[in-house]
């Protein structure tokens, strides 16, 4: 009988990106600092008042958070793991929760306290985590609210809440656990889901500009190698004049200068592709319009440009950047968007604009913000799903390259208007690479 091993773990994928860090253990330890510098600062100033409580209890209660924090600071340093974050949030919230059944339940004013582990929750951990957190936290609110010891003053009566107050007080609770862990968490992600946006239009413009720069050596070891396969060809074909007595040294002298026209030949193919990607670091205007716009033309409603002959440089921003406006454009139109440009006074402008229903008043000075996802009336296209972030992406982009944006409504339609100084979009004058050396076959 074969011995019996134990299950191994699962193999680990060496290509898959690590777990995400939910929140550093230093800022769990940093606000459980700051809470346990509060709660000595009540009990102070509660003594101070002369309110009676059961001293002894809080005391060993706010110890027991202090050793946590000892603990987590002399640990080896380590990442938070999830689980970790929900233990570390949960013994708060037990901690906050027990101070308030030993100091009066609902009474006691500084019972809101018991929010900020749930709101910590929300802005670091997945929506099930600060659910089950939520969840913990309102149960034990309840149960420090039943079995409450409670405040007296410095005359010995009791200091309690009317049964109306305490149910209120009680409500307020609920609804602050579930309004700031909602809100917290949908404005975390938010930013999150922004963030991956910009990163991943960041990484395929990225992309893009490597592979226009490749092109470009591709077209200067093509120029650079024109010459040295000139000459073995040369050679090789003298070589086979002289070997006409040696038929076996002729036919391969004759084969390397078949290799090398070969050769010639795949070199001046790629340097032809090469200068042609380099050309594209620099474009005319209505070039740069019509790439921008060539996604959106058969969606509808027609694209109309209209751009002067000059020469600007062909950024992937600057063309992902219109796409967008363009594509807004063509989302809301009716008919037409005209594309326009103008230059003077040292400035390019480019004009977009739509005979849509316009930007709502309310919204002009929002423009640009993420997840601004609708216009006036609902009239946006059929198939129209956006996240909001389309403006919000171009606006980013194109004033990275220098442009300033302006919003507005035209009666009818939208106005988009992107103004550029001549001398952050002129493209470079340098002219690209000649034609490779002249070969004969």
């Amino acid at each position: 009988m074969a011995p019996a091993f134990p299950p191994s773990d699962p193999p680990i994928d060496p290509l898959a990106p690590p777990e995400a860090e939910p929140i550093r253990m230093r800022t769990l330890v940093l606000l459980r600092w700051f809470a346990i510098a509060g709660q000595l600062a009540a009990v102070v100033v509660a003594r101070i008042m002369g309110i009676g409580f059961a001293l002894e209890p809080v005391l060993a209660l706010i110890a027991a958070a202090i050793a946590m924090n000892l603990w987590q600071v002399l640990s080896p340093p380590r990442r938070t793991s999830t689980r970790g974050a929900v233990v570390q949030l949960t013994f708060d919230v037990i901690q906050i929760s027990a101070l308030m059944a030993l100091t009066g339940g609902l009474a006691n004013p500084f019972a809101l306290l018991v929010l900020a582990p749930v709101t910590v929750a929300a802005t670091s951990l997945d929506a099930r985590e600060t659910v089950a957190l939520g969840v913990a936290t309102v149960a034990l609110v309840s149960i420090a609210a039943l079995i409450a010891m409670p405040l007296h003053g410095a005359d010995g009566q009791e200091l309690a809440l009317a049964p109306t107050l305490a149910l209120g007080h009680w409500t307020a609770l609920l609804i602050g656990v579930v309004f700031f862990a909602g809100y917290a968490h949908r404005v975390t992600a938010e930013l999150q889901a922004t963030s991956n946006a910009l990163f991943a239009t960041q990484m395929a413009l990225a992309r893009e500009q490597r592979l226009q720069h490749l092109g470009g050596v591709v077209a200067a070891a093509a120029h650079e190698m024109g010459t040295p396969l000139a000459t073995i060809k040369l050679i090789a074909a003298e070589l086979a004049d002289e070997l006409d007595d040696r038929p076996d040294l002729q036919a391969d002298a004759m084969a390397l200068r078949d290799s090398a026209v070969r050769c010639a030949q795949i070199l001046r193919s790629m340097g032809r592709a090469g200068k042609d990607d380099l050309h594209l670091r620099a474009a005319p205007l209505r070039a740069v319009l019509e790439d921008a716009a060539e996604p959106h033309a058969g969606r509808g409603p027609a694209v109309r440009i209209k751009a002067d002959s000059f020469d600007i440089r062909r950024d992937p921003a600057i063309i992902h950047g219109l796409r967008n406006l363009i594509q807004n454009a063509v989302d809301f139109a009716a008919s037409e968007v005209a594309v326009e440009s103008q230059i003077g006074n040292g400035w390019l402008c480019v004009t977009i604009r739509d005979d849509g229903p316009g930007y709502p008043a309310a919204l002009l000075s929002r423009i640009g913000d993420p997840y601004l996802t609708s216009r006036r009336g609902g009239a946006q296209r059929d198939g129209y799903d956006g996240m909001g972030l389309g403006l919000f992406i171009a606006k980013t982009l194109l004033e990275r390259s220098g442009a300033r944006l302006g919003f507005a409504n035209g009666g009818p339609g939208a106005v988009v208007t992107v103004r550029w100084p001549l001398d952050r979009i002129l493209a470079d004058a340098r002219a690209p690479l000649g034609d490779n050396p002249a070969q004969e076959a």
